[in-house]
Parts: C-alpha cells; sequence; structure tokens
C-alpha cells in the first residue's frame, strides 16, 4: 500500500499524539508515567504510572526490563499495624476489565533493583513493561526531583491568549 505524503503525515501526527499521552497496546493504556531521582550509591529506584484496562478480559502486569537496572519487580507498599512494609508481588498485579490501578507511593510501584547509575531530574527511565496478555509496552519514565509525590505538570502546548 502506498500512502501519499499527506496521509503520511497524518498518520504520524496521529501516532505522535498517542505516544505523547502514554503508551497504548491491545486493550491497555499506560498514562502518566514518572520516576524519583535517586542518590549516589542507591542500588534501588521506584516506577510509578497508571495502568487502564479498556478490555473485556483481565490482564496482569508481570514485570518489566530495562537498561537501567540489573531487573524490574512489582512491589506493594502497605501500612500493617502503624508500619509501613513493602513486599514483592511475584505474580504481578492484575487489571481487571474497565479498571484503572494506579502505581503511586505508599502503593503499588515498579522497584528498579540493582541501578546501574543515579536516576537524576529531568532524564528518563526507558522501562518495557511485560503484559500477560497485552505483551510487552515501552513508556519513558521522566525522573522528578528528591521526595516528588507525582509527575511534574505537561507543558502547555498553547500559551494562553491575553486580550486587553
Amino acid at each position: 500500500m502506498i500512502l501519499s505524503r499527506k496521509h503520511f503525515f497524518a498518520s504520524a501526527a496521529i501516532a505522535a499524539v498517542l505516544f505523547a499521552s502514554g503508551a497504548i497496546a491491545a486493550d491497555i493504556k499506560v498514562s502518566a508515567p514518572w520516576s524519583r531521582a535517586t542518590v549516589r550509591g542507591a542500588s534501588v529506584g521506584v516506577g510509578y504510572f497508571a495502568i487502564e484496562n479498556k478490555g473485556k478480559e483481565a490482564d496482569r502486569l508481570l514485570g518489566g526490563t530495562t537498561d537501567a537496572a540489573e531487573k524490574v519487580e512489582i512491589h506493594e507498599s502497605q501500612a500493617e499495624g502503624g508500619i509501613m512494609k513493602m513486599r514483592a508481588l511475584p505474580e504481578g498485579i492484575e487489571i481487571k476489565p474497565g479498571e484503572t490501578v494506579t502505581l503511586k507511593p505508599g502503593s503499588f510501584h515498579l522497584m528498579l533493583v540493582g541501578l546501574k547509575a543515579v536516576l537524576l531530574p529531568g532524564e528518563k527511565v526507558h522501562v518495557t513493561l511485560n503484559f500477560a496478555k497485552a505483551g510487552a509496552i515501552a513508556i519513558d519514565m521522566p525522573v522528578e526531583g528528591f521526595g516528588a509525590t507525582g509527575p511534574s505538570a505537561p507543558p502547555a502546548q498553547d500559551p494562553p491568549q491575553i486580550s486587553y
């Protein structure tokens, strides 16, 4: 199939918009990815994002891979008896049909184990997430500052129009 220049650029523009808003594969959409800066010598980092299942069947986030760390695990933090405890979830996280699961501080998160370098604010960590049904979904997690509690707001697409 041969595309005209007009169709090619229109297709490229649509793809760019979809990629900029998150990663989509099959019925799974990953949005608002981010990570947090680490101190020199840290052996672990974290990753956060939202996973929406638009399908009719449950899927499961099983783990992932990254060049930034030796392995990527899924963990959960929970308060038990007033003490925050973290545990690995080797079976991953189920995302039921029509639901959104948010990985965030104090809850589910990716654990980047065996960091190969410090994560600095302004950098991006490329991660390929592995889902049981959707397969591999690549995301870039912008690294936020120390103590960040969420992703930075993206810059406005167009400056506000002010009339006097």
